[in-house]
């Protein structure tokens, strides 16, 4: 009976690691996307430019709005 007990410790304790595991990666990666994001306006108008198109800086700033809004 007693090593029953503790496999079902021994799994409950895994299954709550690995929650508790994700949880903390996922908040971690928030804060670092948000603090360094992946795309800034300089990248954008580089892209823009090697795809043809002449940026102009509303056409910057409304893609980065929507690219931040996404995130949100």
């Amino acid at each position: 009976m007693a090593i029953w007990l503790g496999v079902l410790i021994a799994v409950i304790t895994l299954i709550a690691g690995v929650a508790l595991g994700f949880f903390i990666a996922r908040k971690y990666m928030m804060n670092y996307l948000k603090k360094n994001p992946p795309i800034n306006e300089q990248m954008l108008r580089t892209m823009m430019m090697q795809m043809g198109q002449k940026p102009s800086q509303k056409k910057i700033n409304q893609m980065m709005r929507a690219m931040n809004n996404q995130t949100k």
